[in-house]
């Protein structure tokens, strides 16, 4: 079973690199602490499953394809609505500011998907059931747990390929390295901070598609994914793509683990990790004093 319980740690890590890593870009950039993060994942669960569920019938990957570019999009379009509205006023406040600011945009997101969907529990089981599974060294498996990892995968490299060889990237690594030296350079900062913001709404809204055909959108949804996020860029630093995935590895498999043999040590183990790099590595393990 120990193959299992690795897979299940991979599947619940690829969720939590992409939800983490557009809170650490957000974070990293902007120097903004987004509490609304886990909101805008909800959205890309609510809508994917909004989609999937109109599209009953079609072609499995029609109907993924379909779901997770509509998800993206539509997060992505509320985090600009956000940061052009009531994030831009913070950039220079203090960090409770951010904070209050935040959680009062976490809790009228909340608000408006109750309006939208009515606050029900919406069932997307629909790609998962029909790709079925598979064999994995005599162990049965879902295939759509090894689709949500490839998908991930693919993700992550073209995030680094953007980061890492492009204009853009260098341009977001500069400002989160040091946003004034970057400023003196003429670096276009209001514009780089609101694309690295829908850049991280749209990659949690990839996340909360992904996840709604194993497991209901609900109210609330984004709260937990949230606090892991958090666990995940303390334990891998700032606006670090390697420690997003070093992190998400780290937290995934410890959780996985550690539900299927000591699941109430489960929470109070992945926070005495937090705090222990915390301790030792306040910046994190790939972070940058």
């Amino acid at each position: 079973m120990g193959l299992i319980y690795a897979l299940n740690g991979l599947y619940f890590a690829a969720f939590l690199f992409l939800t983490s890593l557009g809170l650490s870009i957000i974070l990293g950039v902007m120097g903004i602490l987004n509490l609304a993060h886990g909101s805008l994942y909800a959205i890309g669960g609510f809508i994917a499953a909004y989609f999937i569920g109109m599209m009953t019938g079609s072609s499995t990957i029609l109907m993924l394809v379909t779901a997770a570019a509509s998800a993206m999009v539509l997060s992505g379009l509320v985090g600009l609505v956000i940061e052009t509205t009531l994030i831009k006023p913070l950039y220079k406040r203090p960090l409770e500011y951010q904070l209050l600011i935040t959680f009062g945009i976490l809790m009228l997101i909340e608000d408006l998907i109750k309006l939208v969907f009515g606050g029900e529990s919406r069932y997307a089981s629909a790609p998962f059931d029909a790709m079925g599974s598979v064999q994995i060294m005599g162990h049965t498996y879902p295939a759509y747990f090894l689709f949500v990892m490839l998908i991930t995968a693919v993700a992550g490299m073209i995030i680094w390929w953007v980061m890492a060889k492009t204009k853009l990237g260098i341009m977001l690594r500069a400002i989160e390295m040091d946003r004034d030296m970057a400023q003196a350079m003429g670096i276009p900062m209001r514009r780089l901070t609101v694309t690295a913001f829908v850049l991280g709404a749209a990659l949690a809204g990839l996340a909360g598609a992904l996840v709604v055909p194993t497991t209901p959108a609900v109210m609330g949804m984004g709260m937990d994914v949230l606090i892991m996020a958090f666990i995940v860029v303390v334990i891998g630093g700032l606006g670090s793509l390697k420690g997003a995935l070093v992190g998400s590895l780290l937290v995934g498999l410890t959780r996985s683990f550690t539900v299927a043999y000591f699941a109430e040590l489960e929470m109070p183990l992945l926070f005495l990790i937090a705090v222990v790099i915390l301790v030792i590595k306040p910046e994190g393990l790939f972070g940058q004093k």
